[in-house]
């Protein structure tokens, strides 16, 4: 894939330069505030789209990436939202200047727009049949067998398998990866010239990141379709994009076409991206031979049950057999795709999904062990979610949010609770200043260093991190890597790693557990399997993550 990007950028330079689709001339966007001085989301940008080429915006969070695509659409909440300067020209023609009959015609028919999370841009309460259905009925006219002739070739088009059986389905029935191919299938029903593509991978597993990838290459070459990528992921922007622009707070420091922005970076901040990949390796300061928790045999199966009497026909086995030892100090990293149990095992082993196996915890037979016996042990097994600002209630204050385990585990005064809430966020590296405010005025790596703090204030030996890191930028990744290795040294923590982002696993784990469809299929010292995986499908994840 890469030495055919590589062609492409570079016949670029030995052709006539392609004719502009769209063009954006010096486009700022502000926010009006009640009460409070506006802000300035995005200043003066330029850049310009090719018929059939790709442009990349690239950025951390907050730097004006989503802001500038939605102005193309004006899908920003108008009129709080305004345009102090610019024009968006889509064949000359002034978008901004248009009214909103006028722009319903224009979304979903000329440009469509594929949103960064499928689950919660698709309803819930309606089939995938109806959903692709509403935009070819809105812009095309197309209702009964014509329009579903068009929804089963689109969802051929996008790679669904046994599309005729999938049209009832509702979004909660399908993978993310499915998903992600559903919203393409509606952004491609009216055949778009421009796709915008807002973080299409965010939170997908590297192999179905790299079918999706290739799937917007393939319908690109085959269509003729611009695509405005919006990531903050430099190495899909390297494989993909044929011109890069770099936005930092609302700025454009830089902008080139691919080969030159990496091969010679001219922007300290564009520097910075390049470099902000999650490296080094696992502490070994705090390694120890002394087993803490293991496994014999664990099992978790779901009963598929039919029929007026709900029989148990089948048995969906999310874990099957799995057994392992973290010791004291240990990083294990869990690693797999979308459905391969990892998640599963580590509720399992905290007890808020039932097994069946062995699980041994500090020379304690955890599966014996009852609710009420299990609570002493909770204050020593603490879990940080995938989602900071899902699992953190917008209610409460950091504070409270923090001192809530404090409540249950160790009820002392209200002085020392505030003096460990302290300790903790001084941990983490937040201003404790700053408890008194709720999750929502923070920053998604500032949310989860809020996480790791609750479960760091009760000291725990083995905190299990599930996916902790998927949602962040590449440079708050990096951060958070390196407080988890600081906090692992310092107070000799164990952990049980989950995620599919190996460049992050590989950082941090030193021992791996590859799983697939709920079974281990490779373990052992993470540096052996990343440098010689013996499973073909760890080789498959290892090729997909890093472009072997």
């Amino acid at each position: 894939m890469m030495e055919a990007n590589t062609d492409m950028n570079n016949s670029d330079t030995q052709l006539s330069q392609p004719e502009v689709l769209l063009s954006v001339q010096d486009l700022s966007v502000r926010f009006e505030q009640d009460n409070q001085q506006a802000v300035d989301a995005v200043k003066q940008i330029n850049f310009d789209i090719p018929k059939g080429k790709t442009v990349a915006l690239v950025g951390e969070s907050g730097s004006g990436k989503s802001v500038s695509a939605m102005s193309i659409l004006k899908l920003l909440p108008y009129p709080k939202a305004n345009h102090p300067s610019g024009k968006i020209l889509y064949k000359g023609e002034d978008l901004l200047q248009l009214n909103e009959r006028q722009m319903c015609k224009m979304r979903g028919d000329k440009i469509s727009v594929i949103f960064q999370e499928p689950m919660t841009s698709l309803n819930p309460l309606h089939t995938i049949e109806k959903q692709i259905g509403e935009t070819l009925l809105l812009h095309r006219g197309m209702t009964g067998k014509q329009a579903q002739i068009r929804i089963l070739e689109l969802l051929d088009l996008v790679g669904i398998k046994d599309a005729e059986k999938r049209l009832k389905s509702y979004p909660h029935e399908l993978s993310g990866g499915q998903r992600q191919r559903v919203m393409i299938a509606m952004a491609l029903a009216n055949d778009p010239e421009l796709l915008i593509a807002d973080e299409p991978t965010t939170a997908l597993d590297v192999t179905i990141q790299e079918q999706i990838l290739q799937l917007l290459q393939e319908l690109q070459n085959k269509l003729g379709m611009a695509i405005l990528l919006i990531t903050h992921d430099l190495n899909i922007v390297k494989r993909y994009a044929h011109h890069v622009c770099v936005l930092y707070q609302g700025k454009q420091v830089e902008s080139s076409d691919t080969d030159s922005l990496f091969a010679n970076p001219q922007h300290p901040y564009t520097k910075m991206l390049l470099d902000a990949e999650p490296s080094g390796q696992p502490s070994q300061q705090s390694l120890t031979d002394q087993p803490l928790l293991s496994t014999d045999n664990l099992r978790i199966w779901f009963p598929v049950k039919q029929g007026l009497l709900k029989r148990t026909v089948d048995h969906i086995k999310a874990v099957n057999d799995v057994s392992f030892t973290l010791n004291k100090g240990e990083t294990l990293g869990i690693v797999g795709e979308s459905g391969s149990g990892k998640t599963t095992l580590g509720l399992a082993i905290i007890k808020l999904i039932r097994s069946i196996g062995g699980i041994n915890f500090a020379g304690q037979e955890l599966e014996r062990l009852d609710q009420k016996q299990m609570k002493p042990l909770r204050s020593r097994i603490q879990i940080v979610f995938q989602d900071p600002f899902g699992s953190l209630s917008p209610r409460m204050s950091i504070s409270e949010i923090i001192a809530e385990g404090l409540q249950i585990h160790q009820p002392n005064s209200k002085d020392q609770h505030e003096a460990q809430i302290i300790e903790a966020l001084n941990e983490v590296g937040l201003d404790p200043d700053s408890r008194h405010r709720y999750p929502h005025e923070f920053s998604g790596g500032q949310r989860q260093r809020i996480a790791i703090a609750r479960a760091l204030v009760l000291k725990p030996e083995l905190i299990i991190l599930d996916e902790p890191t998927s949602a962040l930028d590449r440079t708050v990744q990096k951060q958070i890597v390196e407080l988890l290795r600081d906090l692992q040294e310092k107070y000799a923590l164990s952990y049980l790693f989950i995620s599919h982002d190996l460049a992050v696993v590989k950082a941090l784990s030193h021992s791996l557990i590859v799983m697939h469809q709920g079974n281990i299929v490779e373990k052992g010292k993470a540096s052996d399997i990343f440098n010689s995986p013996q499973a073909e499908y760890t080789r498959t994840l290892l090729k997909a993550a890093f472009n072997l």
